[in-house]
């Protein structure tokens, strides 16, 4: 597998995992009436019970969106792609992915490690996964939308 190749399935497995199926149950922020929005890190915080995703913008013509996800310990996806590029932010933690022919089938032991402050470009159709292992993980994910995420039969 060439370098780009590598990289560039690496952040489709980061992203997948990040922006690739918020929860239904995920919190919205609302614009003031002059049309701006203002998150402060309280505001992008899940709250209780109230699932791990927070939708901090999102724009219904152009379809643009912005979305916060807050990880738990021991959780994280299964092999997926999503139709629709992806672009990620891990914010807090290390996050664990894999990309490319490596995602195809589940393995958290070939997971690879990546820290706060790095970016992810998920390209569409890109098959990936990621996990937070022993500590919250937090990640910011933006793109296009809608994405729809198609899951990867496993053997």
């Amino acid at each position: 597998m060439t370098f780009p190749r590598a990289v560039t399935l690496f952040g489709c497995a980061v992203g997948a995992l990040l922006f690739g199926a918020p929860d239904a149950s995920a919190q919205g922020l609302d614009r003031d009436p002059e049309g701006f929005l203002i998150a402060r890190p309280e505001d992008t915080r899940p709250t209780e019970g109230g699932g791990r995703s927070v939708r901090i913008y999102e724009d219904a013509e152009t379809g643009l969106y912005v979305t916060q996800i807050t990880w738990p310990p021991g959780t994280g996806s299964r092999p997926h792609f999503h139709d629709q590029d992806r672009h990620i932010h891990v914010m807090k933690g290390t996050w664990w992915v894999a990309t490319g022919e490596a995602a195809e089938v589940y393995d958290p032991d070939s997971t690879i490690p990546v820290g706060p402050g790095t970016f992810i470009y998920e390209p569409a159709g890109g098959v990936h996964y990621d996990m937070a292992k022993d500590e919250e993980v937090v990640v910011q994910i933006w793109g296009f939308g809608p994405v729809n995420t198609t899951s990867v039969p496993q053997p």
